[in-house]
């Protein structure tokens, strides 16, 4: 008798998750097909921790082969879905076309980059999703501080050591946070008796832009203010109720009427649902896709999805919807991995309800701001849980984040580039964890 096939779509938080809870529960009595761009779970919040040169890139790529067993992974990007024979077509890495069938599947497939109607943005920002951007930032962050240093120009070497980030959330902070310390490391280095740099002794500029009244706007208002407190004394501009009007060549026109010289755009105001979701066809909220509390899609008796391309209702707040955050997405994933068993006679369906653990947020150095089980705290400690949260969520390579932990606190950052990705192949536009790809640098 052939086994029933299980097709989940996105290797996020919430396909990770949910693929990891079959393999264990069903342990081969169904055939379990992940479909994904890339061969690795990409541990978004460690990031900025990439981007400011603090953690190697594959610290925070857990290989999907080698930490989900009993999971068959088929490289490739869903394009389209045939709920009627189901059947879904995809377009592997190599541009090859193919097909897969299957009896149950979980729609997983996250966020892209939030775009806003604004001049200039498209064209010249560099959003924050993916491991191709975080390794892009790196190398242009390294460029402009060593082409700051020789730059005959005054105000041309100080635009390109002034650095932009417009959105002040969990991103966009802990960009600005990690790359300030790190722009500061590098411009010591270029700094050094009988080195290149003779403008390097300036300052790096960072500046943190939201058009809400305060940083974190998510948060409670005293993790707040403390992340503001350490921005602001590590010599972060922060500017609350501003935001950008145009961006050009040369810099940014910011709404109250001021013109900041920049070559560096960061992006991170948001996300929004993959656009898979609108071509497929079905019903959606706020562009997210409709399900019901067990994750089921009303009208496909055999889908599921979950993440942030799902619309999965609050249960703690009837009428409203839970928000886009990995905290959910790895906790829905594990309910849609329950409920897809019991789909198939192994166990009980269940609903999805959350219970808020708080939330963390790195700061950089041995800074920080949390609230585990709503209890306030900020500094070192608050660091602290920060890292052993990361490290506990992290399905893997927890030794190798440990111990590059523990040669940034007493190495130098490198001031290295390694030329890998270039600007022209991370558009904002089609910037995603899931569909971004690491081109090659020639």
């Amino acid at each position: 008798m052939s086994r029933s096939r299980i097709v989940i779509v996105g290797a996020g938080f919430a396909g990770y998750q949910a693929a990891r809870t079959l393999s264990r529960r069903l342990r081969g009595l169904a055939e379990i097909v992940l479909v994904n761009p890339n061969d690795y779970f990409l541990y978004l919040p460690l990031l900025p921790e990439v981007a400011s040169g603090a953690l190697e890139p594959r610290r925070v790529s857990v290989s999907l082969a080698g930490t989900l067993p009993r999971v068959r992974l088929v490289l490739g990007e869903v394009g389209a879905i045939d709920f009627d024979q189901h059947l879904l077509h995809y377009t592997d890495p190599e541009g090859g076309r193919g097909e897969l069938s299957y009896d149950r599947l979980l729609l997983t497939v996250g966020s892209v980059n939030k775009l806003l109607p604004i001049p200039g943005v498209a064209e010249h920002a560099h959003g924050f999703r993916g491991m191709p951007e975080a390794l892009y930032l790196r190398d242009h962050v390294n460029r402009q501080i060593a082409m700051s240093a020789t730059c005959e120009d005054p105000a041309e070497a100080e635009a390109r050591r002034t650095f932009v980030v417009v959105g002040a959330g969990y991103t966009g902070t802990e960009v600005a946070a990690h790359g300030k310390m790190f722009t500061d490391s590098l411009a010591r280095q270029h700094a050094r008796p009988g080195g290149p740099g003779r403008r390097a002794d300036h300052a790096p500029r960072w500046l943190l832009l939201d058009i809400a009244s305060r940083v974190l706007p998510e948060l409670d208002e005293r993790l707040s203010t403390t992340a503001d407190r350490v921005l602001r004394k590590r010599g972060v501009e922060v500017r609350t109720g501003t935001s950008v009007k145009e961006a050009t060549d040369d810099g940014v026109l910011l709404d109250d009427g001021d013109f900041v010289r920049t070559h560096s755009l960061i992006w991170c105001v948001g996300v929004r649902p993959d656009p898979l979701v609108e071509d497929i066809g079905l019903d959606t909220e706020r562009g997210r896709l409709v399900v019901d509390p067990y994750l089921r899609v009303p009208g496909c008796p055999d889908v599921y999805a979950c993440g942030d391309a799902a619309a999965v209702p609050d249960l703690t707040q009837p009428g409203s919807y839970t928000p886009m955050t990995a905290q959910h997405a790895t906790r829905q994933g594990k309910i849609a991995g329950r409920n897809l068993a019991a789909s198939l006679g192994h166990g009980d369906a269940r609903p999805y309800k959350h219970h808020d653990l708080g939330f963390t947020v790195d700061l950089g150095g041995i800074q920080g701001a949390a609230n585990p089980l709503g209890l306030p705290l900020s500094g070192p400690l608050a660091n602290l849980v920060t890292r052993g949260y990361h490290l506990a969520a992290m399905p893997g390579n927890r030794v190798r984040v440990l111990a590059d932990w523990a040669l940034d606190a007493v190495l130098p950052r490198q001031a290295a580039q390694l030329g890998l990705v270039r600007s022209w192949s991370v558009p904002l536009e089609s910037s995603s964890p899931e569909v971004a790809r690491l081109p090659s640098a020639h």
